[in-house]
């Protein structure tokens, strides 16, 4: 027969009542990690940098890549085109001003040399032959002038004479006045063979000029072509140190282009590139420092290039000390400019993530170096390693350099050891 359970309904109740009590349980736990703040993040002490707020003097200076270039360099051109024979020399080779680098030929060159000295040739005999004319014309006229003056002082004897035999009664009129006539017809022709001759000696004077010009032109253009066919042998026109020779033989060249590099070693400077936005406080006359990696030298800015190219401004150092072992013209070095001196400020080391003259949040070390909170600080100032503190810091103040801008989001860091 079947029995009837009674415990059934007391079982519910149990289990209904476990039920409530695990919910309200789980309910009161959510509610309690709901008001708890969020855990505080932590970093290692390793993993950053950090640097204490001092007062004193900060000297600002901003600091870019560059190069030393030659302060004297001597490009080599082609004075006239050819054809490459011989290489005599090679970059790195020391040489003199009459050395001679290269050597071109060119059939054109002599050919038109020879022509000039020919040209020359013809006008000197030309002038020559020039000068013997005029001569012999001036002597004809001369010896004419002789005779024509023998013969107008004879006329004029003529002429008194029979003045006297016609006052005589002795000859006829018409005789004296045939003497007088000849005499003035000798005089007229006196007076303009004279006249021709100062004009040949006025005109030989010229076509002599002429002629001397047309030779003195000619031998000025065999002179060129001389110095065109001396060309041909490439000399350096320097001494120093042959930096680049980008020829090979039988190549052609054409006047003009560029044959040879020849610099001197030992009077270099340094080509700095600084960015663009670090250049606008620069003047020539500020102090620099060049480091060559195998020594550092001092410096002095001498040109600030008015463009920018690239991002950048080119700024040339004139060298001052003696240069270390090693330097050399394109070799890489690294420089920084003096820019002033700024005497009692409150200053630190520059931040990674922060940018100068402006407001920043930085980290500042609390409770012994444990924990680091978030300040807002005003910086002004800058140079390549420090800035300069406006406000929000104190003198023994240690903060944080490295970039921890992961925890935009929080206020405080705890710093593990």
């Amino acid at each position: 027969m079947d029995v009837r359970r009674t415990d059934l309904k007391s079982r519910r109740n149990r289990r209904l009542a476990w039920g409530t009590a695990a919910t309200a349980a789980l309910l009161l736990l959510f509610a309690a990690v709901s008001r708890l703040e969020p855990a505080v993040p932590s970093v290692e002490r390793g993993e950053i940098v950090t640097d204490t707020v001092e007062r004193g003097e900060m000297v600002r200076a901003v600091r870019g890549p560059g190069t030393l270039v030659p302060e004297r360099i001597r490009w080599v051109p082609a004075g006239t085109g050819g054809r490459v024979e011989r290489l005599l020399v090679q970059p790195g080779d020391r040489v003199e001003p009459a050395t001679v680098l290269l050597e071109l030929s060119n059939p054109d060159v002599q050919l038109e040399a020879l022509d000039a000295e020919r040209q020359l040739a013809q006008a000197q005999a030309e002038m020559a032959g020039l000068q013997s004319t005029l001569q012999t014309q001036r002597l004809q006229l001369q010896g004419g002038l002789s005779t024509l003056r023998g013969e107008q002082r004879e006329a004029h004897r003529r002429a008194e004479a029979d003045r006297e035999l016609a006052a005589r009664g002795l000859i006829a009129r018409m005789e004296l006045a045939r003497s007088e006539d000849r005499a003035r017809e000798l005089g007229e022709r006196l007076r303009m063979d004279e006249e021709q001759l100062r004009v040949l000696e006025r005109s030989a004077g010229s076509r002599m000029a002429v002629q001397r010009a047309q030779v003195e032109r000619l031998r000025s253009i065999v002179q060129f072509h001389a110095q065109r066919a001396t060309s041909m042998q490439v000399r350096a026109g320097a001494a120093g140190v042959v930096q680049e020779l980008p020829l090979q033989v039988g190549q052609w060249v054409t006047p003009g282009t560029t044959l040879a590099r020849v610099v001197e070693p030992g009077r270099l400077k340094a080509v700095l590139r600084i960015p663009e936005g670090q250049a606008r406080d620069l003047a020539v006359g500020q102090p620099a420092r060049i480091d060559t990696r195998s020594g550092v030298v001092p410096g002095r800015v001498v040109r600030i290039d008015p463009a920018v190219q690239g991002g950048s401004v080119a700024v040339d150092i004139a060298l001052e000390g003696e240069l270390p072992r090693g330097a050399r013209p394109d070799l890489s070095v690294d420089g920084t400019v003096e820019i002033d001196r700024l005497p009692s400020v409150l200053h630190m080391g520059r931040p990674a993530y922060a940018q100068p003259e402006g407001g920043a949040s930085l980290w500042k070390l609390v409770d012994g170096g444990a924990s680091a909170v978030r300040v807002p600080v005003r910086l002004g100032r800058a140079s390549v390693n420090s800035v300069e503190v406006v406000s929000g810091l104190q003198p023994g103040d240690e903060v944080i350099l490295s970039d921890l801008s992961r925890w935009d989001g929080v206020e405080r860091l705890r710093i593990r050891r």
